[in-house]
């Protein structure tokens, strides 16, 4: 590895006027700079010397830059790799981050400012991994309990987290997406650093950008002070942005301009300043769906879903019941064994759980407080019954997940008098999410 103050920085490019661009952007910041026409000579020139950084063209004649960054994966002495690409390559330059590519640019070239940024934080990437920066933490941060259908999500979990990559965790509401965040975070080299957590679908809509970029005084009416925002907050660390799907759009391009050139400008600001974190994204919903619809920028979607992790809900997850349960009782009631009755079992694995690993926690809190020190029984977890199948009609279903959950709805509101709050707290589930779901079954006038 070089071990000057400043990168070695190997910028190829079949076209000979944008790789000359490049090379006087980078040149103003002092790297060593080198250049290749072609993916076949900037291998060669990689095997000669080692090098720190190479920003090359995705689209090339010959050993293109996957090609390219396939073979860099192969040297003794890999360096990091930032890919300039068009954006009809966007999806090509995401699948090439997700086998080890460590950013991407889009082309024309970004400001002159935004390149060399790249370049630094690849530089300091590469510096931080050879000091044996690449994680902080050990197995037992993981947190995450369950059996074997977890462990694809703990092995990406450990793959992904001594990289700054960010990821996009989906799944239903509580699944566990920003324990599973947390878990990134904790292994990571920003693992001293702040972990900063904001639900997007919580915040007013008029307050969305105040509360993510900050705002000096006088921004808007009630500014009185200036205040930072989450990524100011979150520097040398983690933004955990949940339900990334619900930004306005307005957020959505301020929140791209932040993720492309990693700067941040304050509403009521002029001046711009750089951030240094990393951005974990979560959503309950479609993103793609809504990139279709025209309600999520299609630009900002291929900056999140770099890597995407999928959580799967607790009902497809039926051997993890138990070592869950035994892991919420002991974290609720440290201070002795409780037992939970063959009964209880029964009706705990007969539930659906539309609320999840959030729903089955609460359901355990509450058994705990109504059954007064003693075993917990059926009644203590005030779950219903299990429904019975519905008659297969003449395609030869019964009853769906969807007829599951609205009823559990129309329960929940029924047991709590109409109440919303009290409905969403009693399924495991968010207010907003209950209100989502509300006007997707046609439900939005009850309660």
């Amino acid at each position: 590895m070089n071990d000057s103050p400043r990168a070695r920085v190997l910028v190829v490019d079949d076209d000979r006027a944008l790789r000359r661009l490049a090379l006087d952007v980078l040149a103003v910041a002092g790297h060593e700079l080198l250049e290749a026409p072609d993916g076949a000579r900037a291998l060669a020139l990689l095997r000669e010397r080692p090098v720190d950084v190479v920003v090359s063209d995705l689209r090339m004649p010959g050993l293109d830059g996957l090609q390219l960054l396939a073979a860099t994966r192969k040297l003794a002495d890999p360096p990091v790799v930032v890919l300039l690409t068009a954006f009809g390559s966007v999806p090509q330059a995401v699948e090439a981050m997700r086998l080890g590519a460590f950013d991407f640019l889009e082309k024309p070239l970004p400001s002159p400012a935004t390149l060399r940024r790249v370049v630094e934080r690849a530089w300091r990437e590469r510096r931080a991994a050879a000091a044996g920066g690449g994680t902080a933490g050990s197995e037992r941060d993981l947190g995450l309990v369950g059996g074997p259908a977890l462990e694809p999500v703990r092995s990406l979990v450990r793959a992904v987290a001594p990289r700054d990559t960010t990821v996009l965790i989906t799944g239903e509401s509580g699944t566990g997406k920003e324990l599973v965040a947390r878990a990134i975070h904790a292994l990571s080299r920003r693992s001293a650093g702040p972990f900063v957590a904001v639900n997007s679908a919580a915040i007013p809509a008029e307050l969305v950008e105040a509360e993510l970029f900050g705002h000096e005084a006088g921004a808007f009416t009630g500014a009185g002070s200036g205040r930072p925002g989450v990524f100011e907050a979150a520097a040398g660390g983690t933004v955990f942005l949940d339900e990334v799907g619900d930004l306005p759009a307005a957020a959505q391009a301020k929140l791209l301009r932040v993720l492309q050139e990693r700067t941040v400008t304050r509403l009521g600001a002029v001046r711009a300043f750089e951030v240094d974190f990393r951005l974990i994204a979560a959503t309950h919903r479609d993103l793609e769906a809504l990139v279709r619809q025209g309600r999520f920028r299609e630009d900002l979607y291929y900056r999140v879903a770099v890597l995407p992790l999928a959580l799967p809900p607790l009902r497809e997850r039926p051997g993890d019941l138990e070592p869950l349960v035994a892991h919420f009782l002991r974290e609720l009631e440290p201070a002795r064994t409780v037992p939970v009755s063959p009964a209880a079992w029964e009706r705990l694995r007969a539930h659906r759980w539309p609320g999840n690993v959030r729903e089955l926690r609460n359901a355990l809190e509450r058994a705990l407080v109504l059954s007064g020190g003693g075993p917990i029984e059926p009644q203590h977890l005030q779950l219903e019954a299990p429904a019975a199948a519905s008659p297969a009609g003449p395609g030869g279903g019964g009853t769906t997940l969807r007829d599951l959950e609205r009823r559990a709805i129309l329960e929940a509101l029924e047991a709590t008098g109409g109440n919303r709050k009290a409905a969403a707290a009693r399924l495991g589930i968010s207010l907003r999410t209950l209100q989502y779901r509300l006007k997707e079954y046609g439900l939005a006038g009850r309660g």
